[in-house]
């Protein structure tokens, strides 16, 4: 199974990436690791778009299931019912949202794969024919940041970068009716809005301890994230 994984998703990326590094002026391995990460975002896109989508019609929908708990909460076996025969009258699929993220996760993994491993020039061998050796790697970027070492400094934006992306998903849940006694929902309200906060500060912790190189990636990622959030969260007008 690790062979096949080698050999279907990590060497292409990796391939992809020292391609990106050659042709790109400059021969910047970070200039190269941004363009694979939004390359690979661009690819994703489709499978990224349908779970934003369909994340946000589950948003929509939130005050239609509020009001079907306050009316049977009691009977579980009634509201469940009521529930399907709400998804399927909105068509809205519960697992919609879930099952792209779950297919994007596999060239996620390869991708932090390459990057963990191929910021050297031991992992020329993996090469293809006709991708050209560059014969060495420069590991810094722009001239300044060492990709291999740890920085502080990236970590600390990545984890700023990641709670504005919490922050804008948190937003974009219509708030919920006040319902004397729900301690299960308002420990739900409570744990999410925890995440916030935590997960920025759990995102900068990580961080402090990867290569920098992964951690462009991190932000990276996460800034294309926030862009493509926009767009799929956006009314038309």
């Amino acid at each position: 199974m690790g062979g096949l994984f080698h050999l279907v998703l990590k060497q292409p990326l990796y391939n992809l990436l020292i391609w990106l590094y050659d042709v790109i002026p400059g021969a910047d391995m970070g200039v190269a690791i941004i363009a694979l990460t939004l390359v690979v975002k661009l690819i994703l896109w489709p499978l990224t778009h349908s779970s934003l989508v369909s994340q946000k019609a589950l948003q929509d929908l939130q005050p239609k299931l509020d009001a079907l708990k306050a009316e049977h909460g009691a009977d579980k076996e009634k509201l469940a019912k009521a529930t399907m025969e709400l998804y399927a009258k909105e068509k809205v699929n519960p697992l919609s949202s879930c099952l792209p993220v779950l297919l994007q996760l596999p060239v996620l993994i390869a991708l932090y794969s390459v990057l963990s491993t191929g910021l050297t020039a031991d992992g020329l061998v993996d090469l293809y024919p006709f991708v050209r050796n560059p014969g060495s790697i420069n590991e810094m970027f722009a001239g300044f940041l060492d990709l291999t070492a740890k920085s502080i400094p990236l970590a600390l934006l990545t984890g700023a970068a990641t709670f504005v992306q919490t922050k804008m998903l948190m937003a974009k849940r219509p708030p919920k009716p006040v319902t004397p006694g729900a301690k299960d929902e308002d420990m739900l309200a409570a744990m999410n809005k925890s995440m916030t906060y935590t997960m920025p500060v759990v995102t900068a912790v990580i961080g402090a301890g990867l290569p920098a190189g992964l951690l462009l990636y991190w932000l990276t990622n996460t800034l294309a994230s926030i862009a493509q959030q926009a767009i799929a969260f956006r009314k038309k007008s």
